[in-house]
């Protein structure tokens, strides 16, 4: 039986790594197993390009850090089951707010980010129809029962066109150093190859999807084959893409909205920063009238200078025309310039600095 399945220290008791451990299983691989996992759903994320994303159990939310700057990405969600801890340590420390670069340099491109506080055996409506889930070392984390409520949310509620899953792979663990029992003290257990894969397979027979086997964290040489990798992964496509899941989205059930929202952070109006009333960021975008406003008055600004610098060079000979500077030659050009500005339609300016852009 599945219950089975599980794996128990001798004494029954679930043990996990102390900290020496972990260190001693971070010096086997290079990158660090985690960022491993991380660049296996950055390098789908590149391939593919989904608009929408979800990473289910986000926790520190290191992953999503990382996406948010794959521009293809419009939305990308974390869900975690500590709310306080996805505010906290989201925006403190690992911050999603926008850097500098998305001050001096907005494009086109919008992202919003959605974090809530929730289960993934619930279900919510807002979590439905996704380009992609990730659910990254999290199935381990549940119980026997509630992988079936798991499996029956993400894959026969939420329709997402891919998922990609990652769990232990307990035929690894004679290979790290120390080890008694499980990985990690709140796993509730570790699967082996076969119980994962006859996991994955169920799933796909029951909503329609299929699955490649994979993984990351290679074995020494000589027993890849024998044990496969330290972090088993499914890559689930559903049948049918983007058409399969959109007619299951057309159902007439009720929308149910089990989760709540902890934070809302949108790349779109220009930019305020983290406002403690609401805990949103607003991402700047050329799409917001006064990100475009601010961006075409520094583009003129600009241009005017090196119109300056050009004027002065063909009045005083001298390429370092800066230097020869004086009131009346500085009046005279200004005179110029606003002659020549006023000549042409502000909207006519402003469509030739478009053109000289792009």
């Amino acid at each position: 039986s599945t219950q089975q399945n599980l794996k128990c220290s001798p004494s029954g008791v679930r043990r996990s790594y102390g900290p020496e451990r972990w260190s001693n299983m971070a010096a086997m691989f290079s990158p660090a197993l985690h960022r491993q996992r991380h660049q296996f759903v950055i390098d789908f994320v590149k391939q593919h390009k989904p608009k929408k994303v979800v990473d289910l159990g986000c926790s520190e939310c290191s992953l999503l850090k990382k996406l948010r700057f794959h521009r293809e990405i419009e939305l990308l969600v974390g869900l975690d089951v500590n709310g306080a801890k996805i505010l906290l340590v989201c925006f403190f420390r690992y911050g999603l707010a926008p850097i500098s670069t998305d001050y001096l340099q907005p494009t086109y491109d919008q992202l919003c980010i959605e974090l809530y506080q929730g289960s993934v055996t619930q279900e919510d409506a807002r979590l439905r129809g996704f380009d992609l889930v990730t659910a990254i070392e999290l199935i381990e984390h549940l119980t026997l029962a509630d992988v079936g409520l798991f499996s029956a949310v993400l894959f026969g509620y939420m329709t997402p066109v891919a998922v990609i899953v990652s769990t232990p792979n307990s035929e690894f663990n004679p290979l790290l150093p120390g080890l008694r029992g499980f990985r990690h003290s709140d796993h509730k257990f570790e699967w082996t190859r076969a119980e994962f894969r006859s996991w994955a397979l169920k799933v796909c027979l029951d909503y329609g999807y299929e699955v490649a086997f994979t993984g990351v964290g290679q074995a020494p040489q000589g027993q890849q084959e024998s044990v496969g990798f330290c972090s088993q992964i499914g890559v689930f496509h559903r049948i049918g893409g983007r058409n399969g899941c959109n007619m299951l989205l057309d159902d007439d059930a009720d929308d149910v909205f089990s989760y709540t929202l902890v934070s809302k952070c949108v790349r779109n109006p220009s930019g305020s920063i983290l406002n403690m009333q609401n805990h949103s960021i607003k991402y700047p975008s050329l799409r917001d009238n006064n990100t475009l406003r601010r961006v075409l008055v520094s583009e003129v600004l600009y241009s005017a200078e090196k119109l300056k610098d050009r004027w002065l060079e063909e009045k005083t000979g001298n390429r370092d025309g800066t230097q020869c500077q004086t009131e009346e030659g500085r009046d005279e050009f200004l005179s110029e310039l606003c002659m020549e500005m006023e000549e042409q339609q502000t909207g006519g300016l402003i469509s030739n600095i478009f053109n000289w852009k792009q």
